[in-house]
């Protein structure tokens, strides 16, 4: 089964649907390349996508070892390289709730199942992933 069908809208629009779901999103050429801005660009997708895996796995990393990852979030910035234009880093920083202590153990374990998340194995190790976790202490 395919996961998504893509339609292109005309404009520098185009809409994703997710096949199993039939849920949708739009994604727009940034202003900076002769598009509105008015939705996620797809590089946007790709950035955000890395905090949402790393999230996700962490979350289920937290959920098998009965830690509380409730109310952790996480701020995306994608910087983009012109010559060739490509993402040429992502800075990632995750908040966890400042009403929540957590162990050196738990920290280091849920860090390296951020690290490591599917979706950081699969960028190209030139593209600079720039992670950091803010446990409310700093």
């Amino acid at each position: 089964m395919f996961t998504s069908e893509v339609i292109y809208l005309g404009n520098l629009r185009t809409e994703a649907t997710h096949l199993r779901s039939g849920n949708s999103m739009i994604t727009d050429a940034p202003v900076d390349n002769k598009g509105k801005g008015e939705y996620f660009s797809p590089t946007d997708t790709v950035a955000t996508a890395l905090a949402t895996c790393m999230l996700t796995t962490m979350g289920i990393a937290a959920e098998g070892r009965g830690i509380n990852m409730e109310g952790c979030r996480a701020e995306v910035m994608k910087h983009m390289a012109s010559a060739p234009r490509r993402i040429e880093a992502i800075d990632v920083t995750i908040y966890f709730s400042p009403h929540i202590t957590y162990t050196e153990d738990q920290k280091q374990v849920l860090e390296k199942i951020g690290r490591e998340c599917p979706v950081a194995r699969s960028l190209h190790p030139d593209l600079e992933q720039r992670i950091r976790f803010n446990y409310g202490d700093e």
